[in-house]
């Protein structure tokens, strides 16, 4: 019944391969330097790869937006993004599956009565706007050292021609990779929460958990979307919006990798963090605004006499609409799907300012006394409970979020077997395991009553002061928490009830 479910992500993945993974080649083929097989072949493989070594780091920001947690809302969200993908690539608009998915997320949001986390939606859209811009920037001071260095080489046009090509082949290779780490999260990223695999072992070379195991198989999807109807979409980028040289090709192709690579690499984050520079978010951005933005950047650097700015209008249009039609096709197939074929799309999620919760509000420096005409009350869905303290008047937006998180109804288990089959040995510390199993069998209501029972617990589990030099470790901690809420949640309150202490 999952690999039902799962197949909307596959056509979502069929989707992204036949549009945006096309755009990682779409220069080098329009410009007839490579063939269209020999282009495939090397995006697929690259682009599985990494999917599955790289694709944890931009699904986190895509959880944050909005949790889908069933696997039927999941199928939704992801056949809505993926039908409104196929339609713009039937029109050979190299639209954005990141906005696709967005806008998709957000309809499921609207459905389920969820609150819409406003900072993770703000980052997504920024980059909307950095994506592009930032392509074309790398585009034009390439340009502009390429010339400088070939000018002085002055290499033999055989030469330049073998030359050229080759790059397009190593640079292609290095945007697919980047292209699978960042853009897997639109493809299986709603699946991650609700669906979970046993951890694979492969011929006792390395293991795959059960997020890489999704990966891969939407890299499979991808790379099936690039062999079977990309090359439409290649040629629009390749030669409709502006006429590039070879070289010029090269240029756009490395931009747009760099672009996608600075979005999805935790390994370059992590660097930056450690040496107190600031970090890039770690978003899925567009494959397809990357290289507009960098074919865009090639053509100022020309003059930008040659731009065809009645196709960058179309592709504009593309862009601005996908997220729109794909929230709106969304909201309307959970309806229907909810309804007609008696599926459940979203789980109910519920919320109580209880008097522990007040207590730890308080602890976290929030007036809790606008909270008292909602004591004890319960609020089945977030934007209810969101609505109310907006009418207090007192509670700033950081504030309301930090008090929808720490009421959320959630129950937890640290089940044993759990702990034995699922922790992975290799990631969690040996004292941070330790303070886990000392949990062993206890239930609780909050996600912040297991973080703070750890915490009292064990000191490798409690946060540094947040500044640059602690932000890395920090993030570990949280990331390494928020496993922990996926793995021992239960679906009701256990009749015999042992409270954590």
């Amino acid at each position: 019944m999952i690999f039902i479910f799962l197949t909307s992500g596959l056509f979502l993945g069929w989707s992204l391969g036949a549009n945006d993974a096309a755009n990682v080649f779409g220069t080098a083929v329009g410009t007839r330097m490579i063939r269209f097989k020999t282009a495939a072949i090397i995006a697929s493989v690259f682009v599985i790869i990494g999917a599955v070594v790289g694709g944890a780091g931009a699904t986190h920001t895509l959880g944050k937006l909005g949790a889908v947690n069933a696997i039927a809302g999941s199928f939704i969200v992801a056949f809505a993004a993926a039908f409104t993908v196929a339609w713009m690539t039937k029109l050979k608009l190299p639209v954005s599956t990141s906005q696709a998915i967005v806008g998709a997320i957000i309809g499921w949001n609207f459905f389920a009565g969820a609150a819409t986390d406003t900072h993770s939606l703000t980052k997504i859209v920024s980059t909307w706007v950095l994506c592009p811009v930032l392509s074309a920037v790398f585009a034009l001071l390439l340009f502009y050292a390429f010339r400088n260095v070939l000018d002085k080489l002055n290499i033999h046009l055989l030469s330049m021609d073998s030359y050229t090509r080759a790059g397009l082949v190593l640079v292609g290779a290095f945007g697919a990779y980047s292209l699978g780490a960042n853009n897997i999260a639109n493809v299986m990223g709603v699946f991650v929460p609700v669906v979970s695999f046993p951890t694979l072992d492969v011929f006792g070379l390395f293991s795959l958990n059960a997020a890489q195991i999704l990966f891969f198989i939407g890299g499979l999807a991808i790379a099936l979307g690039v062999f079977t109807y990309s090359y439409k979409v290649m040629d629009t980028v390749g030669g409709g919006l502006f006429k590039l040289s070879p070289v010029a090709a090269l240029i756009v192709v490395l931009s747009e990798s760099l672009v996608l690579f600075l979005f999805s690499s935790e390994g370059l984050e992590a660097w930056l963090i450690s040496h107190g520079l600031p970090s890039i978010p770690l978003v899925p951005v567009s494959s397809s605004q990357a290289v507009v933005g960098a074919v865009i950047g090639i053509g100022i650097a020309k003059g930008g006499r040659g731009i065809r700015f009645n196709v960058l209008g179309e592709i504009a249009a593309g862009w601005v609409s996908t997220p729109i039609a794909a929230g709106i096709l969304t909201f309307v197939s959970l309806f229907i799907f909810q309804n007609v074929f008696n599926q459940q799309v979203n789980k109910e999620i519920k919320y109580s300012i209880s008097e522990p919760v007040m207590e730890y509000l308080q602890s976290k420096q929030i007036d809790t006394q606008a909270l008292q005409p909602y004591k004890n009350k319960v609020f089945t869905n977030s934007i209810r409970l969101k609505d109310e303290l907006e009418k207090t008047g007192v509670i700033s937006e950081d504030q309301a979020q930090l008090i929808l998180d720490a009421s959320q109804i959630s129950y937890l288990y640290i089940e044993p077997k759990k702990i034995a089959t699922e922790l992975d040995k290799n990631w969690f510390s040996q004292e941070q395991l330790e303070a886990v199993r000392a949990l062993s069998g206890k239930t609780f209501g909050h996600h912040w009553e297991l973080q703070q029972a750890l915490q009292k617990s064990s000191e490798v589990w409690r946060f540094k002061p947040d500044n640059k030099k602690n932000k890395l470790y920090n993030k570990d901690i949280k990331t390494k928490l928020n496993f922990l809420f996926s793995t021992f949640h239960i679906e009701n309150k256990p009749i015999n009830k042992e409270e954590a202490k």
